[in-house]
């Protein structure tokens, strides 16, 4: 397993996206990213850039996170919103023809997701100091608060600082 540590020499969006990865696949975490994207208009891939952010190098300021927004809006807005929607509108049937194509446009969808947190961990500046566990926690803890507002009291925020937490103590 790779130390977050280590991934501060590969390039940041790389390892914004290992990070997602490693998080997103956690038990529940994906349902509350997305429970949270639909209820709280809140995008998964901020809350994730927030997160790394937090556990490898910096605290988000409400004005890091609209700047964050600004810079994926062109992606976002043209490809991962669309596919989003088409993926959703072919609900899961019997009919395999039309799961097949699901799977292909839930394969763009991630492909255009990934390319938003490329651009999002642009928006970084780049590796930094990575402070001790306690103060990465709750680096991110603060980044998702700010992030989420009045969500961040949720249950599923909860079940996602709890999964970043063991992450980081995993990974550290």
């Amino acid at each position: 397993m790779m130390r977050l540590a280590d991934r501060e020499n590969q390039a940041p969006g790389e390892a914004l996206w290992r990070f997602s990865l490693a998080l997103y696949t956690r038990p529940g975490v994906a349902d509350a990213l997305v429970a949270i994207q639909d209820r709280a208009g809140r995008d998964v891939n901020v809350i994730l850039y927030g997160l790394w952010l937090g556990v490898t190098r910096d605290r988000l300021l409400g004005a890091d996170v609209a700047a964050a927004e600004a810079a994926i809006a062109p992606v976002h807005d043209a490809a991962v919103a669309p596919l989003r929607r088409l993926r959703r509108q072919l609900k899961p049937t019997g009919d395999a023809v039309l799961q097949a194509l699901r799977r292909r446009i839930a394969a763009l969808e991630v492909a255009a997701e990934r390319q938003v947190l490329y651009r999002l961990a642009e928006c970084s500046g780049g590796p930094a100091p990575v402070s001790a566990d306690g103060g990465r926690i709750a680096a991110a803890e603060a980044n998702l608060a700010v992030i989420l507002g009045d969500e961040a009291g949720s249950p599923e925020a909860g079940l996602v600082r709890r999964a970043v937490a063991a992450l980081a103590r995993r990974t550290g």
